[in-house]
């Protein structure tokens, strides 16, 4: 029920600004993560945002250049990613937990909803 948009093909340095949105169910009491995988590699957290707004979590290798905020009129929450690198090809996916999940944390078995993913690829 989570719907992952926005990914593509960006030149390094670039950006892009992820969303994830249901149609199922209000995101603004959940928790929402964000997860990459590359072929090849395990799927890590990246980032996450708590039910309330009150906390977030980036990984090192995307602080100061990612930012993870919510739109609740929009029902949406969005991974805006600035100065691209190789390194951050994968495939993004959403995922929630909740409602009144509390404060996230960077452990996928936490959530309980997933999207599709959608492709980042970062290449000149």
């Amino acid at each position: 029920q989570l719907v992952e948009s926005g990914g593509g093909l960006v030149q390094p340095g670039g950006s892009l600004r992820l969303s994830c949105t249901s149609s199922g169910f209000s995101l603004d009491t959940y928790a929402i993560g964000w997860f990459r995988q590359a072929p090849g590699k395990e799927r890590e957290e990246i980032s996450c945002i708590s039910d309330s707004n009150t906390s977030a979590y980036y990984v090192d290798a995307v602080k100061g250049r990612f930012a993870i905020f919510r739109d609740n009129d929009k029902n949406t929450v969005y991974l805006q990613m600035r100065e691209l690198r190789a390194e951050d090809s994968a495939t993004y996916y959403c995922a929630a937990t909740g409602p009144d999940s509390g404060p996230c944390y960077p452990l996928d078995f936490v959530y309980d909803q997933w999207g599709q993913g959608t492709q980042v690829t970062v290449s000149s």
